[in-house]
């Protein structure tokens, strides 16, 4: 725990396993929505986090796959944020194994621990209303409660649930037991929800006791429960990560926290609220938030607009995007797509990700630019037998000792300073220098100055895969 956190404190436990499929190109697998700055500065994991800092709350536990582990540990760097626990699942298990495991997990340090259980991609606009939601549903957890936040309904959408609230919980005003839950209704249904005024959207968000959600898991879904416990009971560490136990939580059948617990429970409860949220479920939610201009146009980016109206336009990587005689339209523009798509039709980008992952296209899951725990990699061109990347590694940083069965490399070093291990020399190389990296050579590349180091890597060879590589050492714990 942290230090001087009192016991029965508020645990953020931030989900971040989604791949946003519906937000590509900018969103791809190897690098999602939550890790971007879709509205700010901050990516929307980072806003996440920072809206449960402070007085009150524990230090946060992350749950993410084995992929993005560095990319999150870097982001919660930036902001000054030290996890608990950054947790990282073996498989994709959806959300009620995952927080009965950070509930497992937490339980052991605090007894009496409530889980504020949050996705990582969520927008929330009024921070305020936020932090006054959790101190209404925190009195209601500590009440015997298993709280869902919902969210005042703007219009009849199709695409979320619903929750209708029941009675007011006594001492506990703002707090309502629940009566309904209904999952995702046609659009006549959801017209009669809005009229009636009892119904929220389910926000996917919660506040609960880490005991209460364990022993209601164990009551009814306890292959989960068991599951889980017994990934938290075997995990390992892996430098700054927990990694639970592999056979264990393949075990857990795959359920949300609605179906294995919030729907079966005698002890839910709701806190509606408006909190200015939206879930950026597609393109479409980037242009109902964004900053609209006099023809009702969102643009991110050096974009010119002419006899355009209604579209979200954005651009980057210093390319021009511009438009003339559109309405209601999405266009997206990055360094290696374009995507252009009716606004009402935003949903849809999921099958073009589809279609991407059955033909083995990497633009799926890859960007241009590839990042790893030492800095990134870029691809600038590519041919039969070569290919040319830019590397950019952070000072101190260093590649793993490894070697290639296929290809060489020749490297030269454009800005900074390198430590080059080359068989058995070791080489210190700066601006206009190079080395050649013969087949099979054992090799290492190293950042020994204090800023980051650009060097321009040709690799030539029958093969150029990523996969060939044999790490003999790595400082990551990938060897």
């Amino acid at each position: 725990m942290e230090s001087g956190m009192t016991k029965g404190a508020i645990w953020p436990v931030i989900l971040s396993g989604g791949a946003g499929t519906r937000l590509w190109p900018l969103s791809r697998e190897l690098y999602p929505k939550q890790l971007l700055p879709l509205v700010g500065e901050r990516s929307l994991l980072q806003d996440t986090l920072n809206r449960v800092k402070g007085p009150g709350f524990a230090a946060p536990v992350v749950v993410c796959n084995d992929e993005h582990r560095f990319i999150i540990a870097e982001q919660l760097r930036q902001i000054d944020v030290k996890p608990h626990a950054i947790v990282l699942e073996p498989a994709a298990r959806n959300t009620a194994p995952a927080v009965a495991a950070a509930a497992a997990m937490i339980r052991r340090d605090d007894p009496d621990s409530l889980l504020l259980v949050l996705p990582s991609d969520h927008i929330i606009r009024d921070v305020a209303a936020f932090h006054r939601a959790v101190e209404t549903a925190s009195g209601a957890a500590r009440s015997g409660r298993l709280v869902a936040f919902g969210l005042a309904p703007k219009h009849p959408e199709t695409g979320y649930g619903y929750i209708r609230r029941g009675g007011a919980l006594d001492g506990v005003p703002g707090a309502y037991s629940v009566e309904r839950f209904v999952e995702k209704p046609d659009l006549a249904t959801a017209r009669t929800y809005l009229a009636e005024g009892v119904w929220s959207w389910n926000s996917g968000m919660f506040l609960f006791p880490a005991r209460l959600y364990l022993d209601e898991l164990g009551t009814h879904q306890p292959k989960i429960a068991e599951a889980s416990v017994k990934a938290v009971a075997s995990a390992t560490r892996d430098l700054d990560f927990l990694r639970l136990d592999k056979a264990a939580f393949a075990d857990s059948p795959s359920l949300s926290i609605d179906y294995a617990v919030m729907e079966k429970t005698r002890h839910a409860a709701v806190v509606p609220a408006d909190l200015g949220w939206n879930d950026v479920g597609a393109w479409s939610a980037l242009w109902d938030v964004g900053a609209h201009d006099a023809a009702g146009n969102v643009t991110v980016g050096d974009v010119i607009a002419h006899d355009t109206t209604n579209a979200y336009l954005r651009t980057g990587d210093g390319m021009l995007l511009a438009t003339v005689g559109l309405d209601n339209v999405v266009v997206v523009v990055t360094d290696d797509v374009v995507l252009a798509a009716g606004k009402d039709r935003a949903q849809d980008v999921k099958k073009i990700v589809d279609t991407l992952k059955s033909s083995k296209r990497s633009e799926a899951s890859l960007h241009k630019t590839v990042h790893r725990p030492w800095g990134s990699y870029r691809g600038v061109d590519a041919g039969p037998r070569f290919q040319v990347k830019r590397i950019v590694v952070k000072p101190g940083a260093k590649l793993s000792l490894q070697k290639h069965a296929q290809r060489a490399e020749h490297w030269v070093v454009v800005q900074g300073t390198a430590r080059v291990t080359r068989g058995e020399d070791v080489l210190v190389l700066r601006e206009n220098q190079s080395t050649y990296i013969p087949v099979g050579t054992v090799h290492r590349l190293e950042n020994i100055g204090s800023d980051d180091l650009h060097l321009i890597e040709v690799q030539s060879g029958g093969y150029l895969g990523e996969d060939d590589i044999v790490r003999l050492e790595d400082t990551y714990g990938r060897s």
